[in-house]
C-alpha cells in the first residue's frame, strides 16, 4: 500500500471519463489499497482513482470518525437520490487551499461491484452521500466546483492559482 501522488488541476485527466472495471483483479485491489492510503494521509472522507491519475471507475468512501471503514467501488451509480439537499463545504487535494459550499442530495442509493466481484446496491446518508456523490463526480471528469455558478467557480479558482 502507498500514499500516491494528487495531480493537480488543470490535468486533463481530472476532465477525463473513467473505463468501466472489468473485473475485480490484484491491481483493481492495490489500487483501491493506494486510494485509502492516500484518503487517510490528505485526510479526507473520499478519492477518486483519477485523482491519483489511474483512469478507472473506482472509488473510496469513509466517513467514519476512527477512519477504518472504507468502502470500495467500482462502477459505481447513483440509482437514486432525495428531494432533500445537504449543503457541505467541499474540497479537492487536486485543487489546494480553497473549498466551497456545494448543495447535493442528502441521501443516494448506489450500485456498484464490491471487493469481491459481488453487485451492491447501498443507501448512503449525510456525509456519506456527499462524499460518493463527490467521488463519482471525479470518475466522470468533473470537479465540485462545477457545482458553483460561472462567476464563483472562476473566483475559486484564480484563488487557488494565487495560493500555488
Amino acid at each position: 500500500m502507498t500514499v500516491r501522488t494528487c495531480i493537480p488541476w488543470p490535468d486533463k485527466r481530472l476532465r477525463t471519463v473513467s473505463d468501466p472495471v472489468d473485473a475485480i483483479t490484484d491491481e483493481v485491489r492495490q489500487v483501491w489499497d493506494d486510494l485509502i492510503d492516500t484518503m487517510y494521509a490528505m485526510p479526507g472522507v473520499g478519492m477518486g482513482a483519477n485523482q491519483i491519475g489511474v483512469l478507472l471507475r473506482l472509488i473510496v468512501v469513509d466517513a467514519t470518525e476512527d477512519g477504518k471503514s472504507a468502502v470500495r467501488m467500482a462502477n459505481p451509480e447513483i440509482l437514486h437520490a432525495s428531494a432533500q439537499p445537504r449543503e457541505h463545504e467541499e474540497a479537492s487535494p487536486n485543487l489546494v487551499g480553497v473549498s466551497a459550499k456545494i448543495e447535493r442530495p442528502r441521501a443516494v442509493t448506489v450500485r456498484y461491484v464490491d471487493e469481491n466481484g459481488e453487485t451492491v446496491e447501498k443507501d448512503f446518508v449525510g456525509l456519506w452521500a456527499t462524499s460518493v456523490q463527490h467521488q463519482i463526480d471525479h470518475i466522470n471528469g468533473k470537479m465540485y466546483f462545477d457545482h458553483l455558478s460561472k462567476t464563483k467557480r472562476s473566483m475559486l479558482i484564480k484563488k487557488a492559482q494565487k495560493r500555488r
